[in-house]
C-alpha cells in the first residue's frame, strides 16, 4: 500500500499476478517449503497434511493432466469439492493454467448446480463421488462439459482424480498471467432469479491483502499461525478471506468437511491449535451459547477472529471479548466489491453494533436514491468508487446487470447504513428488504441485534416485509428458557426501551432452530414463507 498526498492510501497491484504463484508457489521455493500448508481431518478424525513444496508439486501434476485434456487460458473448470486436499490442489492447478475456477458448493441442489455449470460453460468438472452421485443425470443437459474428474469411484467415462494425478510429471511450466486476467468465478444469489456469476481476476489476492491483514489484527507477519474457517471454500469468506491470506503469508490452513457444531468446533480448534479464523455472525452466536469454553478446552489457542457477511450483534461482540477473550474484527463488503468498511482493534477500538470505519486504501460513502451524499447521522446507501481495488470484473455474461451496479460515479451495494460523528458505520439493512410499518422504515438487522442482547435469546430472525405489514420476529431461545406470553412481553419491552416503540415486533414466534442459507446466514426468504 502506498501513501498519497493528503494522507490517503492506495493499494498497489503488481502488473503480473497469479494466485497460485503468489501464495503456495512462492513459499514452495523459500524456507517455508517444508512447512505445512494444509492439514485435513477426515470424517473419522484421521489427519493428513501437505507441505508447501508437496502442495505445489501436486498442483503442477494436476495442471499437467488438465492441460492434456485441453484446458487452457480462459477456460472454465468447475470445482465441486469441500474443504479437502483435492480442492486446494484443484484451485492451484487451474490458476497455473491461466484458466478460471468456477466454485460449486456441495450444499447446492441439482437446479443450482446445473445452472452454474451451464451458465459458466465449464468444460471440466472436479467432484467427489458421494456428492456427484445424485447429480450425474445433469450431464445430459450440459453440452459444454467435456470431462468429469471424480474423487472416488469414476464410472461411465468419468476420470479418476488420483489416477490422473499419479500419471503426470510435476515439472509443469505455468502460464504467465497478468493481474487483470480472470481467475475466479463465484456464483452469488441476488434478490431475484438464478445466482449470478461474479468474476474476479488474479489482482483480487493483492487487493484483499491489505484489508484481511487489518481484520486479522495486523498479526499476519507473525510466525506459525494456524487458520481455519467453517465457511465453505466455494465462497469469498472461506476462500478469499481465509485460505488465500493464510497462504500469501506462509501460514497453515486446517480443513474439515464436518458440519458446524459449536462443541465440535471448540474441540477441533483446540486439537489443531487454531489461532485465527473467519466465521459468520451466526457461527459466532453459536459459540457464544457454550459456557466457559476456556475452562472446558484449556488447549484452545484461538486469539483473533474476523467476521462478515451479516451484522454482528453487539452482545455477541461483548461475549467474544469479555468471556472468550479474543479479538473479533468485523468487516463489510460484497462478493462483487469488498472490504470498504471494517474494524481493526489495533488501529481503533470497535464500537458495539458498528460495522467499523472506512479502511485505508478504500472509499465508503452514504448517498440517497439520487446519489447525493447524506449528512452524518442520516441513513444512506453504502457506495464506493469505481477505482476500488476489490471491484469485480463484472457479472459473467451479463453486462446489463453489471451496469446496474452503478449509480452515476458510484458502485452500489444496496445496503443501508448510518455514519456517526466519529466515522463509524452502523448497518441498517438492505434497500430492498426494509420493513415499512405504520409509515416507518425499519431495518430487520436492527431488531435482531436488539433481541440478541436479551439474556434469554440465542438467535433471532426478522423477515423483510415487502407489503408493509407488522413486524414479526422468530426467536430461538437459550437453553433453560421457555417461550411464553410473559417472555414475549419482556422481549417487546426490551426492544421498546432500546430502539423505540415503533420497532417492536408485534408478533413473536419461538422456534427450535432458525433456517439458514447455504452460506450460514439467517434466511429471510424462508422466514417469509414461515410467516
Amino acid at each position: 500500500m502506498r501513501t498519497l498526498e493528503g494522507g490517503c492510501y492506495e493499494i498497489v497491484i503488481p502488473e503480473k499476478a497469479n494466485i497460485a504463484a503468489d501464495t503456495v508457489g512462492r513459499h514452495a521455493q523459500s524456507d517455508r517449503a517444508n512447512a505445512p500448508a494444509l492439514v485435513f481431518e477426515d470424517d473419522n478424525g484421521v489427519t493428513s497434511s501437505l507441505t508447501y513444496a508437496e502442495l505445489d508439486s501436486a498442483a503442477n501434476q494436476l495442471a499437467s493432466g488438465l492441460s492434456r485434456l485441453g484446458v487452457g487460458h480462459g477456460d472454465r473448470v468447475a470445482l465441486h469439492l469441500g474443504q479437502r486436499m483435492e480442492a486446494a490442489i484443484g484451485h492451484l492447478a487451474i490458476y497455473k493454467l491461466g484458466a478460471i475456477v468456477v466454485t460449486v458448493s456441495q450444499l447446492y441442489g441439482a437446479d443450482t448446480v446445473e445452472h452454474i455449470l451451464s451458465d459458466s460453460g465449464a468444460i471440466v468438472l472436479l467432484t467427489e463421488d458421494r456428492s456427484w452421485q445424485p447429480l450425474r443425470h445433469l450431464t445430459s443437459n450440459l453440452p459444454h462439459l467435456q470431462h468429469v474428474i471424480v474423487l472416488g469411484t469414476a464410472i461411465d467415462g468419468e476420470k479418476d482424480f488420483a489416477a490422473l494425478l499419479a500419471a503426470e510429471n510435476p515439472n509443469f511450466e505455468p502460464f504467465e498471467t497478468t493481474a487483470d486476467d480472470p481467475a475466479l468465478l463465484i456464483y452469488s444469489s441476488g434478490s431475484t432469479g438464478q445466482p449470478k456469476g461474479v468474476l474476479h481476476a488474479h489482482r483480487a489476492l493483492w487487493a484483499y491483502n491489505v484489508s484481511t491483514s487489518l481484520f486479522y489484527n495486523l498479526e499476519m507477519d507473525e510466525t506459525d499461525l494456524i487458520f481455519w474457517t467453517p465457511a465453505d471454500w466455494a465462497w469469498v469468506g472461506g476462500l478469499n478471506d481465509t485460505v488465500f491470506p493464510a497462504w500469501f503469508h506462509g501460514h497453515s490452513i486446517v480443513g474439515s468437511q464436518h458440519r458446524f457444531d459449536a462443541e465440535w468446533a471448540y474441540e477441533f480448534m483446540a486439537r489443531h491449535g487454531v489461532t485465527h479464523s473467519f466465521m459468520t455472525a451466526t457461527a459466532l452466536k453459536r459459540l457464544a451459547q457454550i459456557e466457559q469454553p476456556r475452562a472446558r478446552w484449556p488447549d484452545l489457542k484461538l486469539r483473533t477472529v474476523w467476521t462478515g457477511g451479516e451484522p454482528l450483534p453487539g452482545e455477541t461482540l461483548r461475549w467474544l471479548t469479555d468471556e472468550l477473550g479474543i479479538v473479533c474484527n468485523e468487516g463489510y463488503g460484497l462478493t462483487e466489491v469488498n472490504h470498504m468498511i471494517g474494524n481493526c482493534s489495533k488501529l481503533k477500538p470497535a464500537k458495539r453494533g458498528s460495522m467499523g470505519f472506512e479502511l485505508p486504501g478504500h472509499w465508503a460513502y452514504l448517498v440517497d436514491e439520487n446519489g447525493i451524499e447524506v449528512p452524518a447521522g442520516e441513513p444512506g446507501e453504502i457506495v464506493t468508487r469505481q477505482e476500488c481495488a476489490t471491484l469485480f470484473r463484472g457479472y459473467w455474461g451479463r453486462p446489463d446487470l453489471t451496469s446496474e451496479m452503478h449509480l452515476g460515479p458510484w458502485v452500489r451495494t444496496h445496503d443501508l447504513a448510518v455514519k456517526d460523528a466519529d466515522g463509524y458505520y452502523f448497518y441498517r439493512g438492505r434497500t430492498d428488504d426494509l420493513i415499512k410499518s405504520a409509515g416507518f422504515r425499519i431495518g430487520p438487522a436492527e431488531i435482531e441485534d436488539c433481541l440478541a442482547s436479551h439474556p434469554a435469546v440465542a438467535d433471532s430472525g426478522v423477515p423483510d416485509d415487502e407489503r408493509g405489514q407488522v413486524v414479526k420476529a422468530f426467536v430461538q431461545l437459550k437453553a433453560g428458557h421457555t417461550g411464553s406470553e410473559a417472555l414475549v412481553s419482556l422481549l417487546q419491552a426490551h426492544v421498546r426501551s432500546n430502539l423505540g416503540g415503533y420497532k417492536i415486533p408485534r408478533l413473536v414466534e419461538f422456534v427450535d432452530e432458525l433456517p439458514v442459507t447455504t452460506s450460514g446466514k439467517v434466511s429471510r426468504k424462508d422466514l417469509r414463507a414461515w410467516r
